[in-house]
């Protein structure tokens, strides 16, 4: 089935319903780079889908709040389609996001998956540590391996599609070693992973940053950086079409499924 496209500028025809709003979802953050960020993320999220309704919202700490846009979406009568910007299953992405659907019962919508596992992600962890300085005789030592730094979760299905990603760049860095570190709630932490590696005869060690845009955990995640330490994902091309590809999943499943107002999240 084709994903859900609409022309700049085309009206649906009557009867038709329009394609549901793609709603991005980013946690929030206090760094004020962090917002914009993201808006130039969507920005290339638009200009791959042309006439594609894209909006930002977020959990907390930044405008808009995702209850008022999940609010103004119901006030237009639209659908929507929620993408977690965020790496994996947690609490925001299995709780937050239904608990604000279920909230705003006259809004037909569904939470895609999160961004991760996905080769996409692999594609882009791996173009960020190139431009931090990774070179293809990098992923040919012996002495080198990455931490892939990202939020953490008391969730387990976190830690292991996490694990997941770091073997996906491991892969893609040429057998190189990438251990999956945590700045909270989970273990390891940063500097126990670069431990880990170390032990392992592994002494340039890079971070590859598991974050969509900056923050407080990224920068300490980079500042326990042994030898490079790549930005976060932001508006990553590779990103964009990741994005993309969650919501057209997410979309697909809801025409196949019955004409009411769905509250349910996509299969991670």
């Amino acid at each position: 089935m084709q994903p859900f496209t609409q022309p700049a500028g085309h009206r649906p025809a009557p009867g038709r319903r329009p394609a549901p709003v793609l709603v991005a979802v980013g946690h929030g953050s206090r760094d004020p780079r962090a917002r914009a960020t993201l808006a130039r993320l969507l920005d290339r999220v638009r200009e791959l889908r042309p006439g594609l309704d894209v909006r930002l919202a977020h959990v907390e700490l930044n405008a808009p709040l995702l209850d008022a846009v999940l609010e103004g979406l119901a006030a237009e009568g639209r659908e929507a389609v929620l993408v977690p910007l965020l790496l994996a299953p947690g609490y925001h992405v299995t709780h937050d996001l239904p608990a604000a659907l279920a909230a705003v019962p006259e809004l037909g919508a569904r939470v895609a998956a999160p961004l991760g596992p996905h080769p996409l992600l692999a594609e882009a962890l791996a173009d960020r540590l190139a431009r931090a300085g990774w070179t293809p005789a990098d992923s040919a030592s012996r002495a080198t391996g990455v931490v892939l730094a990202s939020a953490g979760s008391r969730d387990p299905r976190s830690a292991a599609t996490l694990r997941r990603i770091a073997a996906d760049l491991g892969d893609r860095l040429g057998g190189t070693p990438v251990l999956a570190a945590y700045a909270s709630a989970a273990a390891p932490t940063v500097p126990e992973a670069v431990a880990a590696l170390t032990a392992r005869g592994r002494h340039r060690i890079a971070v590859a940053s598991c974050f969509t845009a900056p923050g407080l955990f990224a920068a300490r995640a980079a500042a326990h950086a042994p030898w490079i330490a790549a930005d976060p994902l932001g508006a990553h091309p590779a990103l964009a079409r990741l994005v993309l590809h969650r919501y057209d999943g997410a979309a697909r499943a809801r025409t196949a499924g019955p004409a009411t107002p769905t509250r349910e999240l996509a299969a991670i």
